[in-house]
Order: C-alpha cells, then structure tokens, then sequence
C-alpha cells in the first residue's frame, strides 16, 4: 500500500457510512474489533441527503464520516450537515492530520476515541465462521422509480469479484492496481475484494483524480493495472495532465461505469504503449460483470468481446423471443438465472419482482432482468445502447428520467411539464442529458440557452451536481400513448434525427 495516500473519496456524498445492529442482530454496545466481526451492517457512500433518510428506514446506531470535505482546494463542511438532519450517535473522522476542525456533539466521539476502546486487547482473534448467505456488505443503487434499492452482498460476492478480476484482467501476485472510486459504488468493493484475493497492491489515492496530481501518482507508485471511467480519460486528455509521465508499468487497462469514447480509448492506450483496454458492464445486484472484454481475444475499442466467466446470457427481441447465438442484432438482455455472486433478495424491494416477473422462459429456467439494451456486431463484439426502461447513465451514475423531470418542472414557473431522456452521441461516448420543455402558454417565445441555465442550476441545487444538462428543446406537446403515458422512445429517437441532420450539416 502506497504510503500518505488513501481511498479516493473526498466527495460530499461519498464520505459517511450508518452502522446498523437491530436489523439483523441484537444491538449492543459496540467495540471496533467486534463490530468487523459480526455485529453490524455497513451502509457505505451514502449521499449527504440520503444518508438519514437511510439511517431512519434501517434503525441506524451510529454513523461514521468526516469533519470536512477536501475538495478541489476547497474546505467543505460534512459534519455540521449531516447532524441537522439526525440525531444518531456519530464517529467523525479528521479530513487531515490528527485532530477533528469541528466541536463535537455530546455523545459523539472521535475516530481516535473509538480505536482507543480496543487498547489493551490482544491483537490475535479467532476466525467467524459464517454461511455462504451471510451478509457482509449493503449497497444502495437507484432503480427507475428514484427508490433506491437496498442490495446486500454475501459471502459469495468477494469470490465472485476476485474471480472476474482474475479471469479477465489478469490481476495477479506482484500487481499494483489503482481504480478511483468510492466505497458507495460498486467498483469500490469490487477492487477491495480483487486486490486482496489475488494478492495484489491496492494503490490508494488522496485526493481527486481530475488532474494531474493523480496522473503523476500513478507512475510514481508504478501501477500496472489502472482503471478509470470514461469521463475521466476525457478530462486527463483535455488537460494533457500525462504530458511527461511514464505510464510504461501500465500493463492493463479498465474501464467501466458509462460508455467509452473510441476516441478517447485510442489516446488512453497510446499513454501505455498501447496496452489492452477491458471494457466492463455488470451491476451492484451481480456484485460483478455479465459482459467483459478478455486479455484471451483480441479487443475492440469500446466494445466488450464476450460474457464474463460462468455467465449466460440471450438478447431478446420486441416480444422477448430470443436472437440466435450467433446473428447481430439489438434488443434486451435476459440474464441466465443461476449467476453465482448474484443477489437473492432486496431488503426494501420484492426481488422477484423487480428482477424475474415479466421475463421470458429460456430452456425451462425464467430469465433475470438486468435493463441493458446491448447489440451484438457482425464481429461476434457487444456494444451496451443503453438503459431499457426509463433509467438513465449519467457520468457513470443511474438516474431516473422521473427525478430530474420533478426538479425541471419547478425550474420555470412558465413550463406545463418538461421530459427528460439521454441520448448517446452518434461518434460513441457517455449518454448525454436532453431536457424537452412544454410551456403552458403555447404562443409564448422561450429562450431555449435561458431555460438550460434554469434547468443546471436546479439540477445541481436538487439532485447532483455532477450531471450536465446538454441540450434544450421547446416544443408544444409530447407524444403519448391512449393511456396518456409518455413516450420517451418516440422522443428520443426524434432527438436522434434532429442530432444527426444537424451533424451532417
């Protein structure tokens, strides 16, 4: 482990976790050496305005996070925020150095002062042994309503990331992987649990990996396996942040969370010596990639060359009839039900019926739901289209169009309702956020650049802060079904049009 550095995470939501005991045990009084064995639950990288929403549904006990926020130079507070919304018991932890900036509630105690209860034990503890069901981890991931889905990770989860891990990037003894990401997504606990049970060193970042103080890290601590995320290698190569740097230790590259830039992947490799980019596409449910790229075929930029190891997998057609094996063609993905590592449940959601109902039978087993739309190319490669229900990616984060239409619908007091869909870019890349307004007066005049402002403004005031608004359209009315339902599709695909005739021009 690369000395001074740590989790890269120093982002207002990434940074407080909730600690539970009454959901799955019996409470008690908690000691750190106890809690890692059996007592608790972890609810890691919750937002600042979910984390005690959270915290009531689960019956939280205490939650941990840091005095402050160290972002981009900037100071931001956490702790002060998060108190107003909770009066669960806190463990707070110094942004830097050794002693907390802030004044502690009574009851509440330090990082420090909770270590400190463990003084005196003896450092040697004898191993619990668990089921294969237990659960060791809880992840939230936002499904196509906005409600976040409360999934937990069994024993079985670890296995599974280690093993892809292993079987597709080649992670190995001796390696040193760097990915940034946090504890609240699922890569998080993936590159943990891959580092580890592979044996290899896990390089930990502190700071944001935006510039070039990251790039630099990454040679000095000779990573030879380096993960990103689409957004990322754009704003490394924006900034020219490697001009200089030796990325020869680099011998295999990552990149999953949204679609690739060819473009971009080009430019990344040619950083390398033009080593391999796996591509990877799963979710927090699989614990795991259903489709990845392979070090054992030849691999396209952009493009995954085959499903991820002991996964089996059918696209389907409008009536959720299978495509042949071998034919290119677009639709659906129908997971194999027997997927080790997966999800068998959902602690505030009926997992069959956000996973299973409605899904086809293939060969006598009913196929998992997992909402990708992927193509398979002339090549025999798999090109992930995007979101099948309403659900959109959004830098690397699942949104609900839903969430962003409640927060554009206030943004203008003028709009009788607004629509929210991503489009991809005819050139490849991450989706990109397009916002169709309706105005209640239909012969009124409306700044198309003036609603946009209104629309990112509310956004990152309501919502995220990260997603960026694209493209805004005025029209008089949206298409709709008999039942009055939107049409999302017809929109998207007549956005699609209009991108594409303004390309050519």
């Amino acid at each position: 482990m690369q000395r001074g550095h740590y989790l890269f995470g120093n982002h207002p939501w990434w940074l407080c976790c909730c600690v539970n005991s009454r959901q799955f045990c019996t409470s008690g009084d908690w000691h750190p050496h106890e809690g890692c064995k059996s007592k608790g639950n972890l609810y890691s990288g919750l937002t600042v305005a979910t984390s005690t929403s959270h915290e009531r549904r689960y019956y939280t006990n205490f939650m941990i996070f840091q005095d402050f926020i160290i972002r981009g130079g900037k100071k931001f507070p956490l702790y002060s925020c998060v108190m107003k919304g909770t009066s669960c018991k806190a463990i707070v932890i110094p942004a830097t150095g050794d002693c907390l900036g802030v004044t502690l509630r009574d009851g509440d105690m330090s990082w420090k002062d909770f270590l400190s209860r463990a003084a005196g034990r003896s450092p040697m503890y004898s191993p619990v042994y668990q089921s294969a069901d237990a659960l060791i981890n809880i992840l939230f991931s936002s499904g196509t309503t906005g409600e976040p889905k409360a999934i937990p990770w069994t024993q079985l989860c670890p296995i599974r990331c280690g093993a892809d891990t292993w079987a597709n990037l080649d992670v190995r003894p001796k390696d040193i992987s760097c990915l940034p990401t946090n504890l609240g997504w699922v890569m998080g606990p993936i590159q943990l649990f891959s580092c580890f049970l592979n044996g290899a060193t896990l390089a930990l970042y502190h700071g944001s990996p935006l510039g070039r103080g990251f790039c630099k890290f990454v040679q000095d601590a000779h990573v030879s396996a380096l993960g990103s995320v689409p957004s990322l290698v754009k704003l490394w190569k924006a900034g020219n942040h490697t001009k200089g740097l030796d990325w020869t230790k680099i011998r295999v590259l990552a990149t999953t969370g949204e679609a690739s830039d060819i473009d971009d992947n080009l430019w990344l490799s040619s950083r390398t010596c033009y080593k391999p980019i796996v591509e990877c596409c799963g979710g927090t449910e699989l614990a795991s990639s259903f489709i990845q790229g392979s070090l054992l075929q030849p691999q396209v930029f952009g493009a995954f060359s085959g499903a991820s190891m002991s996964t089996g997998f059918v696209i389907l057609d409008e009536q959720g009839n299978p495509y042949p094996d071998d034919v290119p063609c677009s639709g659906e993905v129908g997971l194999f039900p027997l997927y080790f590592g997966a999800t068998d449940r959902l602690l505030n959601a009926d997992h069959d019926k956000v996973y299973f109902d409605g899904m086809p039978v293939y060969r006598g087993r009913q196929l998992r739901r997992h909402g990708d739309i992927i193509q398979r190319t002339v090549g025999g490669y798999y090109i992930v289209q995007g979101r099948a229900d309403d659900t959109m990616n959004l830098g690397g984060i699942k949104t609900s169009s839903v969430e962003i239409e409640r927060v554009c619908n206030g943004a203008d007091e003028g709009l009788l309702e607004t629509a929210a869909i991503s489009v991809k870019p005819s050139g490849g890349g991450p989706e990109q956020l397009a916002i169709l307004a309706v105005p209640k007066d239909r012969s009124a005049t409306y700044d198309a650049n003036l609603l946009k402002g209104k629309f990112q403004r509310a956004i990152q005031r309501n919502l995220n802060p990260l997603f960026k608004v694209s493209y805004v359209k005025v029209v008089p009315e949206f298409p709709r079904t008999a039942s009055n339902k939107l049409l999302r599709r017809v929109l998207r695909d007549q956005l699609k049009q209009e991108l594409a005739n303004r390309s050519k021009l």
